[in-house]
């Protein structure tokens, strides 16, 4: 008779035990991805221009057509960030989702995107205020921008 009762035992644990099962497994695969992510994001070669700004100076200074017109992703970038400091991260995430679903297009952009919604949300919220915006847009990019401006 006890062996029956230790059964019914486990089985009440069951979705407890999924859940700590699911938590061991992911969230390992977050640290290491976001710290694949921080070490790829370290400028290695010692000059101290920042990478991002260069980029985004040649585009603009070029002098051609397309330094004119803003690619979409740039737009959607600088509208959502708008919106992440007048409303909150979740409106922002809500609306980058929205305009992947519109044009799935910006399905490549959508990880650096949230990424940068993340760290901008540390940087008006706070490290853990901004974690509590986190959900699975784009995978676990916003989660990971967190890390990175937190880190």
């Amino acid at each position: 008779m006890k062996h029956s009762t230790n059964q019914q035992t486990r089985r009440g644990r069951g979705p407890a035990r999924r859940i700590g099962r699911t938590l061991a497994f992911v969230l390992p695969v977050v640290l290491v991805l976001s710290g694949t992510l921080a070490v790829t994001r370290v400028n290695w070669s010692g000059s101290p221009s920042d990478p991002v700004l260069t980029a985004a100076d040649t585009s603009t200074s070029a002098g051609t057509p397309r330094a004119a017109k803003r690619a979409p992703q740039d737009v959607l970038r600088d509208r959502l960030l708008t919106e992440l400091q007048e409303e909150n991260p979740g409106v922002a995430l809500t609306h980058l989702q929205q305009a992947v679903n519109g044009r799935p297009s910006l399905a490549k952009h959508c990880a650096s995107i949230a990424r940068a919604l993340g760290q901008a949300a540390v940087r008006v919220y706070g490290p853990t205020r901004a974690q509590s915006y986190a959900r699975p847009v784009c995978d676990t990019s916003f989660a990971t921008g967190v890390a990175a401006a937190h880190g």
